[in-house]
């Protein structure tokens, strides 16, 4: 082949992957400001003032806001007995949130010269930034305890989802109390089965706190299995209480946790469904929901749990009574990461 002949191949592949690589940006482009665009026939949303503090006028729902238009991403809130009803936008944008007792925490995106980069972020009762720290990986499960000043986040850092078993997660936890800040919970010790548990395959994730301010439960991941540990935050110990139990939520009264649970003959990639778990007994009861939820549910109160479900433009919510019965009612469209305050 000629000298000549193999330049005009050359600079016909370069061509060929310009193109390609311009058609890819523009198409991205396109779908980014897409979601920018708003759609007809889904909640009213709108810019206002958002607090996370007890106020007058009743309990309300702060959440990220995936309704499509200027607003999506966005912390909204709306009042508890009207979830469908007009939404009042914050102005800050977070992929996962939990709030409790005037601290909120926000797991949200920094997109930087060279690539996307993920922060964690400590809000104030206004919205306003109190503390921070980089993530190693991207946002998946954040908590707040119910007096306000314990926080927890979960992260991906290898892998993408809970469905199979190749990933990796780390999760933290920071006491605003003494800004102690604990970057790993693998650097607690683990009792298992009585005795001092080490292995380099230990996963932790989605914490719940309980109102002692130092209690914590959560999951752990070793050897192909999952266990509900609960952790002292004191000891810097977590203890393995029950095998197959994943993301648990502490219930208002401390007595019960909601959580997934995989279930045999499931497909490998909705495995799960919800139960509760009563601590005093550690009795189980089947949730009345059918499908797979990969979601660290939350309590509006001691007999309802709200979850997310994948929907039209990004998930809806779900409300559930606690003891087994009833069935699932959609409580709110184009919403994620409830936290219920008041």
């Amino acid at each position: 082949m000629s000298a000549g002949r193999r330049i005009l191949i050359l600079v016909t592949a370069v061509v060929l992957l310009t193109v390609v690589g311009v058609f890819a940006f523009a198409r991205a482009s396109s779908r980014a400001e897409e979601k920018n665009q708003p759609r007809a026939g889904g909640p009213a949303v709108a810019h206002g003032a958002l607090t996370l503090a007890p106020a007058g006028g009743g309990r309300r729902i702060v959440f990220r806001n995936m309704v499509w238009g200027p607003f999506r991403d966005e912390l909204a809130t709306v009042p508890a007995d009207a979830p469908e009803g007009p939404r009042t936008a914050s102005g800050v944008k977070c992929l996962r949130f939990h709030s409790a007792g005037g601290t909120g925490i926000c797991l949200r995106s920094e997109q930087g010269a060279v690539q996307e980069s993920y922060r964690a972020v400590v809000l104030d009762a206004q919205l306003k930034e109190t503390a921070s720290r980089p993530l190693a990986g991207i946002p998946t499960r954040a908590r707040v305890s119910p007096g306000g000043h314990l926080v927890a986040w979960t992260v991906f850092v290898g892998g993408d989802s809970y469905a199979g078993t190749n990933f990796s997660t780390r999760t933290s936890l920071l006491d605003l109390r003494t800004g102690r800040y604990d970057a790993s919970l693998e650097d607690f010790t683990i009792r298992k089965d009585g005795a001092v548990y080490r292995n380099t395959d230990v996963n932790f994730w989605g914490v719940t706190f309980a109102a002692d301010e130092r209690t914590f439960y959560a999951t752990l991941a070793t050897g192909g299995s999952t266990y509900l540990v609960r952790g002292d935050l004191a000891a810097r110990t977590v203890t393995t209480l029950r095998e197959n139990l994943e993301c648990p939520s502490l219930s208002p009264d401390g007595t019960r946790l909601v959580f997934k649970k995989r279930v045999p003959g499931l497909p490998a990639e909705a495995p799960w469904r919800l139960y509760v778990l009563d601590l005093a007994t550690m009795a189980e009861t089947p949730l009345a929901e059918e499908r797979s939820v990969d979601d660290q549910v939350v309590w509006t109160d001691d007999r309802t749990v709200v979850y997310s479900l994948p929907g039209d433009f990004g998930a809806d919510l779900y409300s559930l009574p606690a003891d087994g019965g009833g069935h699932p009612v959609r409580l709110m469209a184009s919403a994620l990461a409830p936290a219920f305050l008041g």
